[in-house]
């Protein structure tokens, strides 16, 4: 890993800026799942995950309680990311087809998979002032992973908050509405595409299909050049 982004990650880890969070994790990470009971869990903020010279960013909006809080690595260890990476894989973006662990071999073509937030909120809810606080973190990743040309906001809040980001820095104005395969161009270097959240519920609902998410990653790494 290039050494700007091992210096980001070990930022992010150590980062305690929002105690909610810092003691929630803590709490999941010692109640643990009765699947997981045996298991070490990560408990700490979740850094992304990738190389450096990345095109393509996938951006989810937290950790899941036992995927990614469990594992130390998005959309890693959970339902979701089955999902993700099942459809990745047949999208010729990722060299394996589930994502379980940090050890798993697991290698991505020109993309960098991260959070809005690093940590896991109760309820999936984030205060304003954690997103705030959280959003240095994802400022300077955008500034370490400079050959970015392409953000798939992975659901509406993602989606949502990238927006709010960008517009905190004045880079945007007007209304951006999510809806899937919607793009905006944030800047004249990156564009934001919206996509349906590969949550169970949104696969159980239909909302979502294998093919459909597929084919919209396929036409991404045409259009990134991945």
């Amino acid at each position: 890993m290039n050494n700007k982004l091992k210096q980001l990650n070990k930022k992010i880890i150590k980062c305690r800026k929002c105690p909610r969070l810092i003691n929630f994790i803590k709490k999941i990470s010692t109640v643990k799942r009765k699947q997981n009971i045996n298991e070490t869990y990560w408990g700490k903020p979740v850094p992304g995950f990738g190389k450096i010279n990345s095109k393509l960013l996938i951006l989810g909006l937290a950790p899941a309680a036992h995927g990614g809080t469990r594992t130390g690595r998005p959309f890693t260890g959970d339902k979701s990311s089955d999902f993700l990476f099942s459809c990745l894989k047949k999208a010729n973006i990722s060299n394996l087809p589930y994502s379980e662990n940090l050890n798993d071999g697991l290698e991505l073509k020109s993309t960098f998979i991260t959070n809005i937030l690093k940590c896991v909120p109760p309820g999936d809810k984030p205060t304003n002032e954690e997103l705030s606080n959280c959003s240095n973190h994802f400022e300077n990743e955008i500034k370490t992973l400079s050959k970015i040309q392409t953000i798939v906001a992975l659901g509406k809040v993602a989606f949502d908050n990238c927006i709010k980001y960008y517009k905190s820095k004045n880079k945007l104005n007007g209304k951006y509405s999510f809806k899937h395969g919607k793009y905006y161009d944030l800047s004249n270097k990156i564009r934001l595409y919206a996509c349906y959240h590969p949550s169970p519920r949104n696969v159980n609902t239909k909302l979502i299909s294998e093919k459909m998410i597929v084919n919209f990653f396929k036409k991404i790494k045409i259009e990134t050049a991945i």
